[in-house]
């Protein structure tokens, strides 16, 4: 199977077990920490390209998980997270993955935000190195072990 079949069929996997959880995410702190990641994994290379805003833009939009909140609610938290990668990045990580870590108090939650960012990652094909490190760290800061997620 060639990587972009792998790629793509994780990231399906992760979006069926993402809607079978939906009823379980509802929290802020998931809303949060799920926009976290987008932005994080939208940042990870050091620039964010309009395709990839455009990339959240419609997974907020779509995903039957993010219809708990309401998607301009969505936009604006992650347009948040994403200035605070672009003015200083390093900086900005560390606040934006604080967001990350605040789901950690429930493992579904903390799981689901980790599906997300593998989800945003390989929308577009290509989850690359940066992209998979980013999610890895996520897991770290979350407790989880990112080979659960093949990473």
């Amino acid at each position: 199977m060639a990587l972009w079949d792998r790629i793509k069929e994780s990231a399906q996997t992760m979006q069926t077990q993402l809607v079978e959880k939906k009823n379980d995410l509802k929290s802020g702190a998931f809303r949060d920490a799920s926009m976290a990641m987008c932005a994080l994994v939208a940042a990870a290379d050091g620039s964010v390209e309009p395709s990839e805003r455009q990339r959240v833009a419609q997974l907020i939009a779509t995903n039957d998980v993010l219809q708990n909140f309401p998607a301009d609610d969505l936009q604006r938290r992650f347009n948040d997270y994403l200035n605070k990668l672009t003015v200083d990045f390093d900086f900005g990580k560390v606040s934006v993955m604080q967001e990350v870590a605040k789901a950690k108090k429930k493992p579904a939650e903390a799981r689901a935000v980790i599906q997300i960012g593998i989800v945003i990652g390989g929308a577009d094909g290509n989850f690359d190195k940066t992209e998979q490190a980013m999610v890895r760290e996520a897991c770290y800061a979350l407790d989880l072990p990112p080979a659960e997620f093949d990473l």
